[in-house]
């Protein structure tokens, strides 16, 4: 996996300080995936598919399990910052790792905007004492400082703040568990929920699909650990605990709040599309179950913040190291901190203060319909880079610390089934829609990089 391109980003692993823990690494990237995709975006999927949303959790969840180990497999011989950027432009030309540092760049730096509008959303819902632009201004203020601290002290922030949202989960599971089981005042269903409103399968395999459709998006933002890692100790070590660690929880976590979810209630209540985790809770008794929940998702969405925020930060920085953005976001302060790179990623979130000022109600809904299907672009180009690069290590005899399962069979496997998803979105229209986009913007990104290369005269 190592080429000669490594040396020239050794300057960098030098600069960035390896501050971060192995704990800081795991929680880091569960906290980035567990967010409004699960607290709020679940009752979606099980509106799409009735009971049989787990089958599509479970389609999902291997893809994501496969894609992390060949992700592993990258960073672990060579962490960087730039991540699945860098592995792209030394496995398919630099201007596939211009495009793809860019575009997940541009995805984060939206994200970032609309994760402290949701927030600020929800906590003027709950508590009307304070404009929504004010409250998504002390957001981004706020978190934009924990991300000039220094590594060491973002990692840790980030810990607590993802060891919360585990332990509301983990709470939800409990508590489930415990009612169905019958040991609450409130009657248990039991499981009768899952066959008896039109069976399993009550909207057919199609059910199953659009379901798919909706729950693969859920799990964007785990991607985020082959960034980090390049700041974490001994990062081949960590590397391969956090991919052994964090999906087999991310996938307990959704899957086992999902199944909690359509075994309390029947798959098609009206609470459990608006707000799943809010009408089991109220299912079971829970008085302050809204008033709860809506704190655990504005802090869902607050974690998920800080974390996209240094991501973006490290990728813009990667890119200006490599030539491939202003070489002005390359300088560090004594912390270790490219704070002009943690600047440029947080800028969009000081203008969506003002849109939220403006529009408060409509800023939300415009900002996620922009991030599009990034994580999809991810994705393909990820599995791509990985086979491109595991030919080139067993051709050069290189020993890999943390090997793809199955190489090539299960690598062939996950890029059919992911562009299967892409083949089954093009037919519904709103998701059509964010494909084209994203693949246009992905058009273009790959001609501009082409002609920065060609100017810069680099190579990956």
């Amino acid at each position: 996996m190592a080429s000669s391109t490594q040396n020239a980003a050794q300057p960098e692993q030098q600069a960035l300080r390896s501050g971060m823990k192995g704990r800081h690494l795991v929680m880091m990237s569960l906290g980035s995936a567990i967010g409004a995709g699960l607290f709020v975006g679940s009752g979606a999927g099980i509106a799409a598919a009735g009971p049989a949303v787990l089958i599509s959790y479970i389609v999902a969840g291997l893809i994501v399990v496969a894609i992390m180990r060949m992700l592993g497999e990258m960073v672990a011989a060579s962490p960087d910052s730039g991540a699945f950027s860098v592995y792209a432009g030394r496995a398919l030309g630099p201007a596939a790792g211009f495009a793809m540092g860019w575009l997940w760049w541009i995805q984060l730096v939206v994200v970032i905007a609309a994760e402290a509008t949701a927030a600020a959303q929800i906590l003027v819902g709950m508590w009307d004492f304070a404009p929504q632009w004010v409250l998504a201004l002390v957001f981004m203020v706020a978190l934009t400082a924990v991300n000039l601290i220094g590594v060491q002290h973002f990692g840790e922030i980030e810990f607590w703040f993802a060891l919360m949202k585990v332990a509301a989960v983990i709470a939800f599971l409990v508590v489930g568990l415990v009612y169905l089981a019958d040991f609450l005042p409130a009657p248990s269903p039991g499981l009768s929920n899952l066959t008896a409103h039109g069976g399993f399968v009550p909207l057919g395999w199609h059910g199953i699909a659009a379901g798919l459709l909706v729950v693969v998006f859920a799990f964007g933002g785990i991607e985020i650990l082959a960034v980090a890692a390049a700041e974490t100790e001994n990062p081949a070590h960590n590397v391969d605990r956090a991919i052994r660690t964090v999906v087999w929880r991310i996938l307990v976590f959704y899957m086992g709040s999902v199944a909690i979810m359509v075994a309390v209630l029947p798959w098609n209540a009206k609470g459990l599309n608006a707000s799943p985790f809010v009408a089991v809770l109220e299912q079971v008794g829970w008085r302050y179950a809204a008033v709860a929940m809506g704190a655990i998702v504005v802090l869902a969405l607050l974690s998920a913040l800080n974390a996209n925020l240094y991501g973006a930060s490290r990728m813009i920085y990667s890119l200006a190291q490599r030539g491939l953005a202003p070489h002005a976001l390359t300088p560090l302060d004594k912390r270790g901190v490219p704070r002009r790179a943690v600047f440029a990623s947080v800028a969009f979130g000081f203008v969506a203060v003002f849109l939220n000022y403006v529009w408060a109600e409509e800023v939300l809904g415009i900002l996620l319909n922009v991030v599009g299907s990034t994580i999809i672009v991810t994705w393909i180009v990820t599995i791509c880079s990985h086979i491109v690069l595991r030919r080139r290590a067993e051709q050069a005899g290189v020993r890999l610390p943390l090997p793809m399962w199955a190489f090539p069979y299960l690598s062939y496997l996950t890029l059919a089934a992911v562009l299967g998803i892409v083949a089954l979105g093009m037919t519904v229209p709103t998701i059509r829609g964010q494909l084209l986009a994203t693949g246009s913007l992905m058009v273009v990104l790959l001609i501009v990089g082409r002609l920065q290369a060609g100017r810069s005269g680099f190579s990956e």
